[in-house]
């Protein structure tokens, strides 16, 4: 059995973290004067007191370096501990939630999925509503960590194919890991502050301004209205989609660029790809909505451009029911939530650069039919592609599709109707946010699931988030043998 104690010290200290962040929303409350402030403290104290005593009975165990098995379940324990101390103002605020809605709404959180079980926004508490927002925006700093550390280590999806270009060429300019982590982490402040202060000079008051920052540089998705972001028109839905749009592009990247270097943001394919296919679809579903409906060229790009900025890239918001829009423009947003943005983003579901990969192998294996004698090789960026990294990538899709198929089926069989069962599957998997119908639609939310379903939908976000086979392959026997 191998030692569990850094991995407890870990989420120890992250718990603290957790539950410091918990004074914020605290002090927001008490200045509200609603007398709500309580429930903050109390959340706050119990958060940072548990993650204290873990820590401190696990310090003994600390030392230099995660072994494969310690990071695998460090990478799945953070994210499993956080909703659960996360959803305590639920429960204890306005909210009153049961346990099962307040770890949904945590869950959906952190890990910047964006589905609510809660109504009624409108009126809750501004700390309950900062809080949302906050959770959203530690999980989106939290999976870009994640996205460069470990998963390229850990060979999870095809991500170590990143693990030279994150650390090995940004070493040419920065020598330690730990100052690129840090100025990712001044680069997303820096983008949050000028998203919020973009919001305010568009007409947003400071608290909504803050809270949609939050949620848009995450690519979360939470709102502080029922109407998502309907509650507000115009030039603002153009200033969310280039936040979006800038969020789900590779961080690394910005790095690189603020370090003198714009070139490999430029020259990066992953970053191509992205920006065309959101430009296509775009320009398909604008045609489309000015052909079916009578929409003026203006309003139909920019409802165009922010509900499929926000769909593809996983961030959920919606400034209209798409449920309307007509069969075809259906379809359209139920698939592009299943692409996502690029690696290293904060954008969620398959990512770009898998798909490049995933057509590169095919047009490989049909110039093998054609020419059997031929020599050819798949390649990403003009460098040749490892085969374990193909099969990485061929074992993540079939993961997701399995997954997507089997959650589906389970949903179903809690009474969902087919519609709820598989765009619920694909968007809690995806981490998109809103699903299709009726009752998950962009126009409505997931308070009238029943519990099984919920507790299914939050592992499910749980599981997509980490890429699928880091939290399945805790779940096998050969992990857990010293």
């Amino acid at each position: 059995m191998f030692d569990i104690r850094p991995v407890g010290y870990v989420i120890g200290l992250l718990l603290a973290i957790l539950g410091a962040t918990m004074f914020l929303p605290f002090l927001v409350d008490l200045a509200e004067g609603r007398g709500h402030w309580p429930v903050f403290l109390q959340s706050g104290l119990i958060t940072v007191l548990a993650g204290g005593l873990i820590s401190l009975a696990c310090a003994n165990g600390v030392k230099q370096g995660l072994s494969i098995q310690q990071t695998f379940l460090l990478t799945t324990g953070v994210w499993l501990a956080l909703p659960v101390f996360g959803a305590l103002p639920f429960v204890f605020g306005a909210t009153e939630a049961r346990f099962v809605d307040a770890f949904f709404e945590a869950m959906s959180g952190l890990t910047t999925t964006g589905s609510t079980v809660f109504t009624g926004l409108d009126t809750l508490p501004k700390g309950l509503l900062l809080w949302r927002g906050l959770m959203q925006w530690l999980g989106g700093i939290g999976i870009i960590v994640v996205a460069m550390v470990f998963l390229p280590e850990l060979r999870v999806g095809g991500m170590q194919i990143f693990r030279a270009e994150a650390f090995d060429t940004m070493g040419k300019i920065l020598p330690r890991a730990t100052q690129i982590a840090s100025q990712i982490s001044v680069i997303y402040v820096s983008l949050t502050l000028v998203c919020a202060l973009t919001y305010i000079a568009f007409g947003m008051n400071t608290f909504d301004a803050t809270v949609h920052a939050l949620t848009t540089i995450s690519t979360g998705g939470f709102s502080n209205y029922d109407a998502s972001f309907a509650a507000f028109s115009g030039p603002m839905e153009y200033v969310a989609s280039a936040f979006i749009i800038l969020s789900a592009l590779p961080f690394v990247r910005y790095v690189q660029m603020i370090n003198g270097s714009a070139r490999p943001l430029l020259r990066d394919s992953q970053v191509h790809v992205f920006l065309l296919v959101v430009a296509a679809l775009v320009i398909l579903t604008a045609i489309a909505l000015m052909i079916s409906f009578p929409h003026a060229p203006e309003r139909a790009f920019r409802e165009a451009l922010f509900n499929v900025t926000s769909i593809i890239s996983g961030t959920g918001y919606a400034s209209a029911d798409y449920m309307g829009w007509g069969p075809l423009l259906v379809a359209v947003f139920f698939f592009i939530g299943l692409i996502g943005g690029c690696a290293g983003s904060t954008a969620c579901s398959v990512k770009v650069f898998r798909y490049q990969l995933l057509f590169a192998s095919i047009r490989v294996q049909l110039l093998r039919i054609r020419s059997p004698n031929g020599v050819f090789t798949t390649r990403y960026e003009g460098r040749p592609v490892g085969d374990d990294v193909l099969s990485s990538v061929m074992s993540f899709f079939m993961f997701f599709v399995v997954s997507m198929g089997v959650l589906a089926v389970l949903l179903s069989a809690t009474g969902l109707d087919f519609v709820t069962s598989v765009s619920g599957a694909a968007t809690s998997l995806a981490n998109v946010g809103p699903g299709l119908g009726d009752i998950i639609g962009p126009a409505g939310n997931f308070a009238t699931l029943n519990d099984t379903a919920k507790w299914l939908l939050s592992a499910a976000m749980l599981i997509g988030r980490l890429e699928l086979l880091v939290v399945y392959a805790i779940l096998t026997v050969n992990f857990w043998r010293a």
